[in-house]
């Protein structure tokens, strides 16, 4: 793995027993007489994915490569790490191939050169940065491994960059949440306008979320909300986000009272920009939405694990693996369909996921609605709520972008909610308790339109 900056290393020597066992697999095809690409590639593929376990990344056959306009392209692998950024790519090509009038194919067809291996049974041709950097005879171990390190180990510079960033990031968080603590809490005592800003601010939050929400924690929202924001305008260029978005108007409100006199928010910032800059970087590389959104989701995690430790063992925050949330969404729509001859696409099926976070579920299920009907679905059967800010965010954007993947066209989400949906079912049952129906008390959850919608 990489520290700091470190560049990682293959632990992977000529003797070692996957190579052996690569060797032996293409003697085997030889001996047999099939020298096809498909079964001869197999050998290659088993020694790749070994290596790339070293780095816990993961080969990716078949991986498909976005294009604007134009059907995706298809690599025959690429090497993807747990944030989804890819690594490289690698095409095989069998024994009886061009190997250079492939290589010019390919690149002409618009294949990815920044780190890229081309391979065949007895020689393969390494491209970084759109130069030739290396040609290896297979026949050979000491070259054959020194290509998979050349290949392994290399790391683009924005990605290098990042690999540093989240390292840095981690040590910092901490240190500027606990200034913009600081600020707050002296802001609060001098500032006129930041003081009757944080009064109302902290009178909307106990009615909306919790009557017994301590001050510390509404500030904690400012922070997050100040340390993100631009992440959050950048990653999906949604640079009007803050403005659309129901909660983060409310919030934006406090912060300007909070910027009315000495405070600069761009200057304070400035102390992330390398983390910015680097997660930016990082994101452009990513060409499929969904792993963008895997990405983010990923940053996120990262950012809120290194800030509020606290706050997400209080309130129970586990990321559900992306293996199960498929395994899950594909089962309620196999339940749909055997016991009550429906599907998540069929009007009056209504989804409601009332602990969102990121919003995985919804978004994975979403997928799973022919584009046909997803506008209806969309508009009125489609509910999450989400009481922590920092997924609330993160959430609206992922669902937001899931529909304009989806249509080509954006839409707001009006079925996401920021509210305790605890403290919404206890309220529910109090005013409707007592074995006698009462009338409703008016409740007030954040603004008009979120209130709106938690009623709705």
């Amino acid at each position: 793995m990489r520290l700091n900056g470190a560049v990682p290393s293959l632990p992977l020597k000529p003797n070692h027993k996957a190579v052996q066992a690569y060797y032996d697999s293409l003697a085997k095809f030889a001996k047999l007489g099939v020298k096809h690409e498909g079964a001869v590639r197999t050998a290659f593929d088993a020694l790749l994915d070994h290596c790339a376990g070293s780095f816990d990344w993961k080969l990716v056959p078949g991986f498909a490569i976005p294009r604007k306009g134009a059907k995706p392209l298809f690599v025959d692998g690429a090497l993807v790490d747990g944030m989804h950024l890819v690594r490289g790519h690698f095409e095989a090509k069998d024994t009886d191939d061009d190997l250079e009038k492939e290589i010019k194919a390919k690149f002409k067809a618009g294949y990815p050169q920044d780190n890229i291996l081309f391979w065949q049974p007895e020689r393969a041709v390494l491209f970084q940065q759109a130069e030739r950097v290396y040609e290896a005879d297979l026949r050979n171990a000491d070259e054959l491994v020194h290509a998979l390190r050349l290949f392994l180990e290399y790391s683009h510079p924005i990605i290098a960059r990042w690999d540093e960033a989240v390292e840095r990031f981690k040590d910092k968080v901490p240190e500027l949440g606990a200034s913009l603590q600081k600020l707050i809490r002296s802001e609060r005592q001098t500032n006129a306008k930041f003081i009757q800003a944080f009064g109302d601010f902290l009178t909307l939050c106990r009615a909306s979320l919790n009557p017994d929400l301590s001050e510390a924690a509404v500030e904690e929202m400012l922070i997050q909300h100040l340390l993100t924001e631009r992440i959050f305008r950048k990653i999906f260029a949604a640079a009007d986000f803050m403005q659309r978005n129901v909660i983060a108007v409310e919030i934006e409100k406090v912060i300007q009272a909070l910027t009315s006199k000495s405070f600069s928010r761009d200057e304070f910032v400035k102390k992330l920009d390398h983390f910015y800059v680097a997660i930016e970087g990082a994101a452009a590389t990513i060409r499929d939405f969904s792993q963008k959104q895997t990405f983010l989701n990923t940053v996120y995690e990262r950012f809120f694990q290194g800030f509020s430790v606290q706050v997400a063992d209080t309130h129970g925050i586990v990321y559900t693996p992306q293996p199960l949330v498929d395994f899950m969404t594909a089962s309620v729509e196999h339940i749909l369909k055997e016991h009550f001859g429906k599907s998540l696409a069929d009007p009056e099926v209504h989804i409601f996921d009332p602990f969102t976070g990121t919003a995985n579920y919804v978004v994975n299920l979403m997928r799973r609605i022919p584009a046909s009907a997803l506008p209806h679905k969309y508009r009125h059967e489609l509910h999450a709520n989400e009481v922590m800010l920092l997924p609330y965010y993160v959430a609206s954007m992922n669902i937001e972008h899931a529909y304009l993947e989806a249509l080509g066209r954006y839409e707001p989400f009006e079925g996401i909610c920021l509210v305790d949906t605890f403290e919404t079912i206890n309220g529910h049952m109090a005013y409707h308790g007592g074995g006698e129906r009462h009338e409703q008390q008016d409740m007030t959850f954040f603004s008009q339109e979120n209130t709106k919608r938690i009623n709705r």
